[in-house]
């Protein structure tokens, strides 16, 4: 057993994830600080862009991603990705207007735009087709760990440094992202070398059809994490908490818990079963989340969410996998991030503009976005039943 494992977890694979550890480490350990730095600028009422710009930007550049990551190479795509997060993290203490810092949330979304695409492309290549949930889940365990550390970090760094301090560690830490991949062999067959005339993308080229339905549960699904990331850290200050990344740390490490978990067993019950308790569950600690009135309850709900979104992330981005044609990996890859970012995006700025700076909004507001993930499970068991019947038709 311990044989089939190496043979499948590659030393590869494990630089990859420590790769994709330090990645998402190095964007999400300023999130916490970012509500109150455009606050110190003046801009408060912008703050529903920090996220949106950075969503926005991500799934604008992923139609480019897919076709690169499926012509030039996963490698080379996963190293320019890295480089645009080492670039604007430099920037942000020398670009300190409102305008300027939202021109860089913008900008800093590209890296998320092409790394992950290529990621888990890669991905999709060197793991057989009945290990996909429990590689996903592997993968997204190492994604979810940066998450959880980085926030924490950040706001220490920042408590006891400054906030440029803060923008150059994580730079730094984008920046071993990409020392990490160097001797990374190159896993697409027939590779192109880079053109010009690859950027010019076609309608076709955007949306991979096969993975349609994955992609409008996944953009339901995340639409919360929108919310939570951008009106947590004033939840956080609500009730009396001066660390504003311990909820990103409660949800990381009940996300880590059982991502492997979910994996595995989407593996041997199926995508779908596995995903309508993952969607359950989010809806249940949206509610609580947005009813907590004491720092132990919203850690409470945190947990629960992350629990959610950790049975969720690894069933659909391998249900994707299953579903995409192998050619066009990169291409399926990318439309099921598109769609989370659209769902990130909207769920931060429609969230922030019900949250509109009150407390007493917040029930309100995630028990709205509790709404979206119940219209998520629904559209899940409505198509679902209705391709079984086709296929018993057949």
């Amino acid at each position: 057993m311990l044989d089939s494992f190496k043979k499948v977890y590659t030393f590869q694979f494990w630089l990859l994830c420590s790769s994709s550890f330090l990645f998402f480490a190095s964007f999400n350990m300023i999130i916490p600080e970012l509500p109150a730095y455009i606050d110190s600028m003046g801009g408060g009422e912008f703050k529903g862009l920090i996220i949106a710009l950075f969503t926005l930007a991500a799934g604008l550049s992923r139609p480019f991603s897919g076709k690169l990551t499926d012509t030039v190479g996963r490698v080379p795509i996963m190293v320019y990705g890295v480089f645009v997060c080492i670039a604007v993290g430099l920037m942000y203490p020398l670009l300190t207007s409102v305008a300027g810092f939202l021109f860089l949330r913008f900008i800093h979304g590209m890296s998320t735009g092409f790394k992950p695409t290529a990621t888990s492309a890669f991905i999709a290549d060197v793991v057989p087709a009945n290990r996909r949930g429990e590689a996903m889940g592997i993968m997204s365990l190492f994604g979810s760990l940066g998450m959880a550390s980085g926030p924490a970090i950040g706001s220490v760094i920042a408590l006891e440094y400054s906030l440029d301090a803060l923008f150059y560690a994580s730079s730094f830490t984008a920046l071993l992202s990409i020392l990490v991949l160097i001797g990374m062999k190159e896993t697409l067959k027939e590779k192109q070398p880079f053109s010009l005339k690859l950027l010019k993308v076609k309608k076709e080229e955007v949306i991979e059809p096969r993975v349609f339905l994955p992609a409008v549960i996944l953009m339901l699904a995340v639409f919360s994490f929108g919310a939570v990331l951008t009106i947590i850290p004033d939840f956080s200050v609500h009730l009396g908490m001066e660390n504003k990344g311990l909820f990103y740390t409660y949800f990381t490490l009940a996300s880590i818990t059982v991502r492997i978990l979910a994996g595995k067993a989407s593996d041997r019950f199926g995508r779908v079963p596995v995903l309508k308790i993952g969607l359950l569950i989010l809806i249940a600690a949206l509610f609580l989340i947005g009813f907590a009135k004491t720092p132990d309850q919203l850690m409470f709900a945190s947990f629960i969410f992350g629990l959610g979104v950790g049975i969720n992330s690894p069933t659909i981005f391998a249900w994707a996998v299953d579903l995409s044609d192998d050619n066009h990996r990169g291409r399926a890859m990318a439309t099921v991030y598109i769609a989370l970012e659209i769902g990130i995006g909207v769920g931060s700025v429609l969230s922030s503009w019900i949250y509109n700076n009150n407390d007493d909004m917040l029930p309100l507001t995630f028990s709205i976005n509790a709404a979206v993930g119940i219209l998520a499970l629904i559209i899940l068991q409505v198509k679902t039943r209705k391709r079984k019947a086709a296929a018993k038709t057949v």
